[in-house]
């Protein structure tokens, strides 16, 4: 009886199911464009990804980057020692909960001892991998530490003073700013790259003083020449940037467009070797390593008899070992075409402005920096003399009782009641509500004239202080002589001289020498089914005829040297081209 009971329960949920299912429609395929698929479904995330995830701001930070300096300025990390990764990670998803690898790569990225910036925000200790190598990975953040730079100093510099707007978190706990109120383009400063829907970013650093110059320069003139102050991109990891100056004028005007950058490199004469300090920021050293070991064997860099990677502490070293008499210059110049020794950095200047994605030339978007730096010093003026005022309304009411202390004494002994004494003070002085909170607020023992006359000695210099606030906010021009100092300060306290040398493209491509080919002779074999042999002319006479596959044979032997070069057409209209070599 139990059992039929329980089967009969187990019959009825299902009917309830099936007729659930049913009222909510489920297994009916339903009918939808996929426009409308593309607009409901897909078209939120791609705005999100652009919006809130891959392209960064005016302020030079995509929100990951800010969430987690913000916190770091919060946890008061300015000052003081280094604290445990994990938890400034941990404090950091109360703004950024997406998860703490994510957050801990972004810290990564940013830290010192990464060497991806020119100028990184987050002094680190322990180790945090580097981004010129695949192989140098950094450690779990329980076991390294950081701290914020100094140079962040200037990213949060008057962020309490309304200069930005601020807005709730993901969970309405907290607010954060929406911008940071850096006082130097940061955006041009250091590399930033982003991977949107549908859109990129990529946008190389400059350097500091260069460029911190050049704001000052449009500043003064709109039109002025930037190319005077900025000569070119610098990178934290050095190398030679082959300079076009045609190219480059395109990149600063347009946003969009190439360079190319190469490695460094020294011979050492004693150990016949060459050693590869500095590299191109686009690649990394197993990358470079595993090429020229490809053409090694290949039988394209016969001069070389080894290469290893010799990076350590003191930095990165790629030693090359040559064989006897090998030319070290002319190799290089070889392996600078045909290996990421020199690379090409494609410039993307796609920053958000006011929430729209734009793609900016170098003069436009220090021109849209220099308006938001505007308005966060008008906003921060405006809040100081907001503040000043009410300081000055407070101790004018003080000053008032300078005239009688015994009579404001008098006055709240004679009260009867505590909520009268403020009104009681307001008719006995001639003074507003605010201020005569103030005075009922004072303690007794500062009720004494040496107290009052030093609270009211400042009201001569407030007064001041405020007329020179209200002649900032009333001249543009003022207001642009104080952003202008600023940049000055910055330059002076954290420039640094460039790492990233420039060189001329033309007279590299003019001193280049072609590469010698092997130009012996060969013979060429082609085959009915295809194949394709190449054999010298003394392994033709001692090996005799050719073996084939069965079924197969030679339908073409042609005689030639290691140096043509090859043209295959296939019967689909293709032709492929290769060299005998």
């Amino acid at each position: 009886m139990a059992k039929r009971t329980k089967k009969n329960e187990t019959d009825r949920n299902s009917e309830e199911l099936n007729i659930n299912a049913h009222i909510l429609g489920a297994g009916e395929v339903v009918e939808q464009h996929i426009t409308d698929t593309l607009e409901v479904n897909y078209m939120p995330y791609a705005m999100s990804v652009i919006m809130s995830r891959a392209i960064p701001e005016i302020d030079g930070f995509k929100p990951s980057h800010r969430k987690l300096l913000y916190t770091m300025y919060k946890m008061g990390l300015l000052q003081g020692g280094t604290i445990k990764s994990a938890n400034i990670v941990g404090r950091t998803m109360q703004l950024n909960p997406h998860g703490d690898a994510a957050i801990y790569e972004t810290m990564i990225r940013l830290a010192r001892g990464n060497e991806s910036l020119l100028h990184p925000y987050v002094e680190s200790k322990g180790n945090f991998g580097k981004s010129y190598s695949k192989n140098m990975q950094y450690a779990a953040s329980r076991y390294t530490e950081a701290k914020l730079a100094p140079i962040s100093a200037e990213l949060f510099r008057d962020i309490d003073k309304d200069t930005v707007d601020f807005v709730p978190n993901y969970d309405n706990t907290m607010t954060e700013p929406t911008l940071l109120p850096v006082t130097f383009p940061s955006v041009l400063v250091n590399a930033n790259m982003g991977i949107a829907v549908g859109m990129a970013s990529n946008i190389c650093s400059f350097n500091l003083k260069e460029i911190c110059d050049t704001t000052v320069a449009l500043i003064k003139d709109p039109d002025a020449d930037i190319t005077e102050t900025l000569k070119a991109p610098d990178f934290i990891g050095g190398g030679q940037i082959l300079y076009d100056e045609d190219k480059m004028n395109e990149i600063f005007r347009t946003g969009r467009g190439s360079f190319k950058i190469r490695a460094k490199y020294s011979y050492d004469k004693k150990n016949n070797c060459i050693d590869i300090y500095e590299i191109p920021a686009t690649t990394t050293t197993e990358a470079i390593i595993d090429k020229i070991v490809e053409l090694a064997k290949g039988g394209k860099a016969k001069e070389i008899s080894d290469i290893r990677d010799e990076t350590d502490k003191k930095g990165l070293k790629i030693t090359i070992d040559l064989k006897r008499g090998t030319d070290a210059d002319k190799l290089m110049k070889k392996l600078y075409k045909m290996t990421p020794l020199e690379d090409s950095f494609g410039c993307n200047f796609n920053v958000l402005i006011a929430g729209t994605p734009r793609v900016l030339g170098v003069r436009e978007l220090l021109l849209e920096w220099i308006a938001f730096r505007t308005e966060c010093v008008n906003r921060r003026v405006f809040f100081d003399l907001s503040k000043a005022k009410d300081r000055l309304h407070l101790l004018e009411g003080l000053q008032k009782i300078l005239l009688d202390i015994d009579k404001a004494i008098r006055i709240i002994r004679s009260t009867d009641e505590e909520s009268e004494v403020v009104p009681n003070l307001m008719i006995g002085f001639g003074i507003d509500e605010i201020q005569a909170e103030y005075v009922a607020e004072i303690k007794l023992r500062h009720l004494n004239r040496e107290y009052i006359l030093k609270r009211t000695a400042d009201i001569e210099d407030l007064m001041k202080e405020i007329a020179e606030m209200e002649s900032v906010l009333n001249s543009r021009s003022k207001l642009l002589n104080i952003i202008i100092k600023e940049l000055k300060e910055v330059a002076e306290r954290y420039g640094q001289e460039r790492k990233t040398e420039i060189i001329s493209a033309a007279e590299e491509s003019g001193e280049d020498e072609p590469i010698e080919l092997d130009t012996s002779p060969v013979t060429l074999f082609f085959t009915k089914d295809g194949y394709f042999k190449k054999i010298t002319p003394q392994s033709l006479r001692m090996s005799g005829e050719q073996k084939l596959k069965e079924g197969d044979e030679i339908t073409q032997t042609v005689e030639s040297t290691n140096a043509e070069e090859l043209l295959f057409f296939s019967n689909k209209s293709q032709v492929y081209k290769s060299r005998t070599s």
